[in-house]
Parts: C-alpha cells; sequence; structure tokens
C-alpha cells in the first residue's frame, strides 16, 4: 500500500510543479509540487524495503539427517504471511 501511495505523491506533486500554470499569491504551487514529490519518493522507497524485509524474514529453513544414510539434507521454504499450515 505505501508503494501506490508514493506513487501517487508523486504524481499529483509533478502535476502541481509542471502541468499547473496557475499564479497564486499566498501559495507557490511549485515548490507544494516538488515537496510531495520528494515525499512520494520517500515513501516508495519505504515501502520498497518494506517489502524486501517481509520477504526476506518469511523463509524458513530445516536440516534433518537421514539415520539410514547418514546424509544431511538442508530444506529452505517460503510461505506468504496469509498462508496457513494443516
Amino acid at each position: 500500500m505505501s508503494i501506490g501511495t508514493g506513487i501517487a505523491l508523486f504524481v499529483i506533486g509533478a502535476i502541481l510543479a509542471f502541468a499547473i500554470n496557475i499564479e497564486v499569491s499566498w501559495v507557490n504551487l511549485d515548490l507544494i509540487g516538488y515537496i510531495l514529490m520528494g515525499a512520494g519518493a520517500v515513501v516508495f522507497i519505504i515501502g520498497l524495503i518494506l517489502v524486501a524485509r517481509r520477504r526476506q524474514t518469511n523463509s524458513v529453513t530445516r536440516t534433518s539427517v537421514d539415520p539410514g544414510a547418514g546424509t544431511q539434507t538442508t530444506r529452505r521454504s517460503t510461505s506468504a504471511p496469509d498462508d496457513t499450515s494443516l
């Protein structure tokens, strides 16, 4: 959700900064556009970092030893947060 919010903020800021040419005496729309674009970029990057961290923490590594052969087997599995195991 934060990735979409970051993109939306960036787009609204770009529209204010580059597409609207209205002169308002009490506010600078270009500056507000640039601020929104910066905030959108920051929110987008934070969203990407959170997605990457979420993917990292959902992996499970299991190591087992086959008693007959004496070999070691390692399995790594990943699951989504809404997966349920029965």
